[in-house]
C-alpha cells in the first residue's frame, strides 16, 4: 500500500525527473518536503516493491540507434540464469530477462535487445552473444523492430 505523500511522490515522477542540476531536490521542493525525506520514501517504495527502478528511456533512434534487435535464446533451463546475468551486464544489451518457453512453436527463454547504428553492428554484437553462450544455447533468433512503441513506467491517475 502507499499513503497520500507516496502517491505524490509517484504523481509527481511519473512524467520524468525535471531536467535541472539537482532533480530530487526540485522535485522534493515541489512537494514541500526536504530532498532527504524524498530519497528515504524512494528506498522505502522500492524496499516494498511498489517501485522497481528509476531509470532513463532514451530514444535510440535519436541517439543514431536506427536497428533494435530483440535476440532470442533457447538456453539449457540450469545455466540461463548465470548466463542471463552476464548478457544483462553487457553494455550494449539494454534489457535482459528469463521468460517461459511456449512450446512447441517458441523454445526460447533468454531475451536481450540489442541496438545498433544498422543491422551489421547489432549481428557483430549478437555473434558476442553467441560466444558467451557456447554450447549452452541451442536455438537463436533475432526480431528486428520496425518502429517505436510508446515506452512509459507507472501512469497513476491523477486526483481531480
Amino acid at each position: 500500500m502507499i499513503d497520500a505523500k507516496d502517491r505524490e511522490i509517484i504523481e509527481a515522477l511519473q512524467g520524468g525527473l525535471p531536467l535541472v542540476p539537482e532533480p530530487y531536490a526540485q522535485v522534493a521542493s515541489d512537494l514541500g518536503i526536504g530532498e532527504e525525506a524524498l530519497l528515504l520514501r524512494l528506498a522505502d517504495m522500492k524496499s516494498r516493491g511498489v517501485v522497481r527502478r528509476i531509470a532513463a528511456a532514451p530514444n535510440h533512434y535519436k541517439l543514431g540507434m536506427t536497428s533494435n534487435g530483440m535476440t532470442v535464446w533457447d538456453v539449457e533451463d540450469d545455466r540461463v540464469t548465470e548466463l542471463g546475468t552476464q548478457i544483462g551486464a553487457l553494455p550494449f544489451v539494454t534489457h535482459c530477462y528469463e521468460r517461459p518457453r511456449a512450446l512447441p512453436d517458441w523454445p526460447y527463454n533468454l531475451f536481450a535487445m540489442v541496438h545498433g547504428a544498422n543491422r551489421n553492428e547489432v549481428e557483430e554484437k549478437r555473434a558476442e552473444i553467441t560466444a558467451i553462450l557456447g554450447d549452452a544455447c541451442r536455438a537463436k533468433d533475432i526480431l528486428y523492430s520496425t518502429r517505436i512503441l510508446k515506452k512509459t513506467g507507472l501512469r497513476l491517475k491523477t486526483k481531480g
